[in-house]
C-alpha cells in the first residue's frame, strides 16, 4: 500500500478535506496534517509515496517541509500548493526539488491528474533504477542486456574464458551483439589495459585485406608510399577482433593460421617475420563447418580459431529479454523524458520475430522515441510490420482450393532458396533454417539441378 499512500499538509481545513475526499475516491490512502511539524512526523512514521504541501503555513513553511523531506528521502516526490499570482514561489520550490505545483484555485480533476502523473513518474523512476541495477550486475558486458537462461549461459561462459589466452570464435546471426561479447572478453582479460582492435573481414576488398591485417612497407605495391602497421601490430599487447572471419579469402587463410600458430606476421613486401603478442577473438554468422565441407574455409584454421566456441542466440529464441531490452533502449534514447510502454506494445514486440535481432530492436525503439504521439507508446506508434498479426506476417503461401502436394511444395521451396542465394548451398540452407546436409539430401531426393 506504500506506493498508493499520499500525505496532505495544509492549514486550510476545508481545502484539505476536499482534497482528501477526492484522492480517497480515486483509490489512494490519504494521511493529513494541519501544519508542517505534524506533517514531518507523519512522514517519518509512514514513508508515503507522495507529499502534497501548501507553501504558506504558520510555523514551518512548505519550503521548510520540502527541504527536510529531501534530506530524509531524496527520491520522495513533493507537490507544492501556491496561491494564484505567486507562481514565483512555486518555481523556487521546484529549484529546491519539488516535482510539480498546483495553483489555487484548482479543480478536483486537475488534482487527480497531477497526482496520477506524479505517481506514474515515480513508478518509471523505480523501474529505471531497477533496470540500472540489473544492468550494473552485467556491467562487464557493456550494452549486453538479458536475464534469460540462454544469455546467462553466454555471460557465464565469457566470465570463465575471458581471463585465459584461448582464442574464441563467436557465432550467431547478424545483430545479436557479437562485437559486444568480444569487447566484454577483452575487458575481463589480463589484456584489458591493451588495445582492442576490430576489423571487418567482409568490408575490406580481398586484395587489401592482407595489408590491412599484417601491414606493408613502403613500395610494396602501387600506392604504398610509406610503411604502415597492420591490425595485428596495432593490437599488440591487446585483443584483435576479426569480424565476419568466414568471408576471409581462401588464399589469405594460411597466413592467418601462421600468425595464430607462430605469433608472428610478415608485412607485405618485407619478407622478414615480426613477433606479435595478440589474442584473437573471431566472429561469423556463417556455418563454418559447412564452409569447410564446401572447400571455402580451412579446417585447421577453424579449429585454431574456435578453441572456445561461443554461440549467441537470436532474439526470437530469448523473447523473455525483449521487454527488458525495449525499456533499456527507450531510456537510452528518451534522455530525461519519462516514457512508458503499453502492454499492447510489449505484446507486439514479444510476438515479432526480429530478423535483425537486437540491432533491429534498438533501431525500432529509437524510431518510436522520436516519432511517438505521447509519452506512452501505444500500438498505433508501431511500424506496420510489427503491428501486424503473426498470421499476416508469415502468410507466404497461396494454396489452391483443391489442395497441393507437400513434396511439390518442399521442392519449390528448396529451388526458390537456391535461386535467391545464387545456388550457394550454405546460404540457401541458412535461408531455409536447416542444416546443409539436409538441404543436400533434398536436392538429391528431388533431382534439383541448376538452370542453365
Amino acid at each position: 500500500m506504500a506506493d498508493k499512500t499520499i500525505l496532505l499538509i495544509d492549514d486550510d481545513v476545508s481545502l484539505r478535506r476536499v482534497m482528501e475526499f477526492t484522492l480517497q475516491e480515486a483509490g489512494y490512502r490519504v494521511l493529513t496534517a494541519a501544519d508542517g511539524t505534524s506533517g514531518l512526523r507523519q512522514f517519518e512514521e509512514q514513508q508515503p509515496a507522495l507529499v502534497i504541501t501548501d507553501i504558506q503555513m504558520p510555523g514551518l513553511s512548505g519550503y521548510d517541509v520540502l527541504k527536510r523531506i529531501k534530506e530524509l528521502s531524496p527520491e520522495t516526490l513533493v507537490l507544492v500548493i501556491t496561491a494564484f499570482g505567486t507562481v514565483e514561489k512555486a518555481v523556487e520550490a521546484m529549484k529546491l526539488g519539488a516535482y510539480d505545483y498546483l495553483t489555487k484555485p484548482f479543480g478536483r480533476e486537475e488534482l487527480r491528474l497531477t497526482v496520477e502523473k506524479a505517481l506514474s513518474f515515480r513508478g518509471l523512476k523505480e523501474e529505471n533504477l531497477r533496470l540500472k541495477e540489473q544492468i550494473s550486475h552485467q556491467a562487464d558486458f557493456s550494452r549486453m542486456v538479458g536475464t534469460s537462461d540462454k544469455m546467462q549461459h553466454v555471460f557465464d561462459l565469457v566470465r570463465r574464458v575471458a581471463p585465459t589466452e584461448a582464442n574464441v570464435l563467436i557465432t550467431g546471426e547478424s545483430g545479436t551483439g557479437k562485437e559486444l561479447i568480444a569487447q566484454a572478453i577483452h575487458r575481463n582479460s589480463e589484456r584489458h589495459a591493451g588495445p582492442f582492435v576490430a576489423v571487418n573481414c567482409a568490408a575490406i576488398p580481398a586484395d587489401l585485406l592482407e595489408s590491412e591485417l599484417f601491414g606493408h612497407v613502403k613500395g610494396a605495391f602501387t600506392g604504398a608510399i610509406k610503411d604502415r602497421k597492420g591490425k595485428f601490430e596495432q593490437a599488440n599487447g591487446g585483443t584483435l577482433f576479426l569480424d565476419e572471419v568466414g568471408d576471409m579469402p581462401l588464399d589469405l587463410q594460411p597466413k592467418l593460421l601462421r600468425a595464430l600458430q607462430e605469433r608472428e606476421i610478415e608485412p607485405v613486401g618485407e619478407g622478414i617475420p615480426r613477433k606479435v603478442d595478440v589474442r584473437v577473438v573471431a566472429a561469423t554468422n556463417q556455418d563454418l563447418e559447412a564452409a569447410i565441407a564446401e572447400g571455402i574455409f580451412r579446417e585447421d584454421l577453424f579449429y585454431r580459431l574456435s578453441v572456445i566456441p561461443v554461440e549467441l542466440p537470436p532474439l526470437r529464441a530469448r523473447r523473455e529479454d525483449i521487454p527488458l531490452l525495449a525499456r533499456h533502449f527507450l531510456e537510452k534514447y528518451a534522455g530525461h523524458v519519462a516514457i512508458s510502454i503499453s502492454e499492447g506494445v510489449l505484446k507486439r514486440l514479444c510476438d515479432y520475430d526480429w530478423p535483425g535481432n537486437v540491432r533491429e530492436l534498438e533501431n525500432t525503439m529509437e524510431r518510436l522515441t522520436i516519432l511517438r504521439r505521447s509519452d506512452t507508446l501505444d500500438e498505433e506508434d508501431l511500424p506496420a510490420k510489427i503491428g501486424a498479426t503473426n498470421r499476416s506476417r508469415h502468410a507466404v503461401l497461396h494454396l489452391p482450393d483443391e489442395g497441393y502436394s507437400l513434396e511439390q511444395l518442399e521442392k519449390e521451396a528448396v529451388e526458390e532458396a537456391l535461386r535467391r542465394n545464387d545456388w550457394n548451398q550454405t546460404r540457401a540452407a541458412a535461408f531455409l533454417q536447416i542444416p546443409r546436409h539436409t538441404l543436400i539430401y533434398r536436392i538429391e531426393k528431388y533431382g534439383i539441378t541448376r538452370e542453365k
